[in-house]
């Protein structure tokens, strides 16, 4: 199982929880695995097209999975993920 650290805007669909544990061999299997647990998570972590939400960042162990194989990235047991939804504003 992978460790998925969840950002404090997503913890309300997650129980309030900081870490959830989910399967999955690759970045995809393991946050759908997520969003099977939590399908409130599910339309801010992907996209209308499937794919990540253009606005959420996942991390492989420190390692943005876009410049490894995106969602196809490979993922180990002992593996941490972490997600973090792009801010914008200010002026």
């Amino acid at each position: 199982m992978a460790t998925i650290r969840i950002p404090p805007v997503l913890r309300p669909s997650v129980g309030g929880e900081r870490e959830v544990t989910a399967d999955g061999d690759t970045i995809e299997a393991v946050l759908r695995s997520l969003t099977e647990a939590h399908p409130e998570t599910e339309a801010q972590i992907f996209g209308s097209d499937g794919d990540l939400n253009r606005y959420v960042n996942v991390y492989l162990n420190d390692e943005d999975v876009r410049v490894l194989d995106g969602l196809q990235t490979a993922v180990g047991a002992g593996d941490s993920l972490v997600i973090l939804p792009a801010m914008a504003g200010g002026r």
